[in-house]
């Protein structure tokens, strides 16, 4: 399994991160906006997170636009927007040897440096 992280270019807060990442760290970069996610991938994620909710961004502006903060989203309803739209994967979201790491935090940043063995 290769460890990868999942962004989107166009992104500033995943620009900004990439270019912290040690240099030689064999990650497999993928734009889930050129490349979207299959359903087997988001099966990875949530297999690590435990949830797909963790894996969903409350931030997306699509998230507003559709009032989706007023209805009461079951773990299916998040699979089905993960799988309908990149806009609402939190990002960036890493697979390192078999875990994963949702979002840009500064925790979740040092965890990822840390799997990269570069802390």
């Amino acid at each position: 399994m290769s460890n990868k992280i999942y962004y989107i270019a166009s992104c500033d807060t995943c620009r900004k991160i990439i270019k912290t990442l040690p240099k030689g760290n064999n990650l497999a970069f993928r734009d889930i906006k050129q490349d979207p996610l299959t359903e087997e991938e988001l099966a990875e994620m949530y297999q690590s997170s435990g949830s797909y909710e963790a894996l969903f961004s409350k931030k997306a502006q699509l998230y507003k636009s559709m009032n989706l903060k007023d209805k009461s989203l079951t773990e299916e309803d998040y699979k089905q927007y993960l799988l309908e739209h990149y806009t609402f994967l939190a990002r960036p979201v890493f697979m390192i040897d078999g875990n994963v790491y949702v979002g840009g935090t500064q925790q979740n940043m040092l965890q990822v440096m840390k799997a990269l063995g570069n802390v």
